[in-house]
């Protein structure tokens, strides 16, 4: 009786951890809206020396059957002008592809290239994903709570699955509480950090029901590089033409 009860206490267990990290992921996608437009977003990378440089350019989101689609488009500067990105997540794996204006020519990133930066910025091809706040591929094991900032945090640990190819193993992520929206996620390069995702709680803002963050900041630990991203204006559940979430049509027009 006695391994039986141990054995009934450990299956219990299992379930409720399963089923609160259910709950923290199933919040997460909640927080995601069926669509959004951000009317200007501004990514301001900053080199090793300080040099800094300025994109801006639209966002544009959405989710079909659950899953994410989401396209980027760059107005400035005028060498970049143009230059749009978009990202599929798939059941079997995303997919991603970039527009490329200098030669009129739309290529897919597949492979190590996932890892690749996004415009000469801190962020990848795949950390789109996370910006919009969908840490679920891979393996999540919910590691406790805590706080961060002054507020409760869920903690999880998300093992990549192995066809992103990514060069990370593993990404620990702190989830606020109350919005369900990453304030920090760790990319870890095996025992150490190789990038760092932040946002100050006090950027968090609402659209509606969703909440978003109104700033981020990423920073590559290991060149000595950041990014930090702003959005300015932000529209959920509106109404938004298929053709930005087509591979062969999303670089098209504004």
């Amino acid at each position: 009786m006695g391994a039986l009860a141990c054995a009934l206490a450990a299956w219990s267990s299992t379930v409720m951890a399963d089923e609160a990290l259910d709950s923290v992921i199933g919040c997460m996608r909640a927080n995601i809206p069926n669509t959004v437009q951000i009317k200007e977003v501004e990514l301001i990378s900053t080199d090793r020396v300080g040099a800094t440089r300025t994109l801006r350019g639209r966002l544009y989101g959405t989710r079909e059957d659950d899953r994410l689609r989401a396209m980027m488009k760059i107005g400035s500067p005028a060498d970049l002008a143009g230059a749009a990105y978009l990202m599929r997540e798939k059941a079997e794996g995303d997919e991603m592809y970039v527009y490329v204006p200098a030669l009129q020519k739309v290529r897919r990133i597949t492979g190590a290239g996932v890892d690749g930066a996004l415009w000469g910025t801190d962020i990848s091809y795949g950390d789109v994903r996370q910006l919009n706040n969908a840490f679920t591929s891979g393996r999540s094991v919910l590691e406790g709570g805590g706080e961060l900032g002054g507020r409760k945090v869920h903690h999880l640990a998300v093992t990549p699955d192995p066809a992103e190819a990514s060069r990370f193993s593993m990404v620990k992520v702190w989830v606020d509480q109350q919005s369900c929206v990453s304030l920090r996620a760790d990319f870890m390069e095996g025992g150490l950090v190789g990038k760092r995702l932040e946002i100050d709680p006090a950027s968090l803002r609402q659209s509606g029901t969703h909440w978003y963050a109104g700033e981020a900041l990423m920073t590559d630990l290991k060149e000595g590089t950041q990014t930090r991203l702003k959005v300015l204006g932000l529209s959920s559940d509106v109404n938004l033409s298929g053709r930005y979430f087509n591979p062969s049509t999303f670089y098209l027009g504004s």
